[in-house]
């Protein structure tokens, strides 16, 4: 039985498996909110407490762990060096609300 080249099936392979990542993308989304809100209350928080210090390294851990999949592999990178952050003894709270705003904007550019 013949069977196709491998150029006649990619495009609609490639075509639906963008499809099914951009459906699980936007039912995600609440939940990438979610998190990016977590940073942002811990950037904010003056003194961070290790509550919220904890939620929010679990957070960038998630999103550093879970966002290549989604094709954003600068979010991944932010999301790590966020995490960075907040593995450190005192985390840097001006740092770590500019990389929250960054990575905001680039998971979310119209929001």
């Amino acid at each position: 039985m013949p069977t196709r080249p491998e150029s006649a099936v990619a495009p609609d392979a490639s075509a639906k498996t963008k499809a099914l990542l951009a459906d699980l993308w936007r039912r995600n989304r609440p939940v990438i909110e979610a998190r990016l809100a977590t940073l942002e209350l811990a950037a904010a928080a003056d003194p961070l407490p290790s509550q919220l210090r904890a939620e929010a390294l679990d957070a960038a851990h998630k999103l550093s762990g879970s966002l290549g999949m989604f094709g954003f592999e600068e979010g991944t990178a932010i999301a790590r060096q966020i995490e960075e952050l907040l593995d450190a003894a005192e985390p840097d709270r001006a740092l770590l609300a500019s990389l929250g705003k960054q990575l905001r904007d680039t998971l979310l550019p119209s929001a």
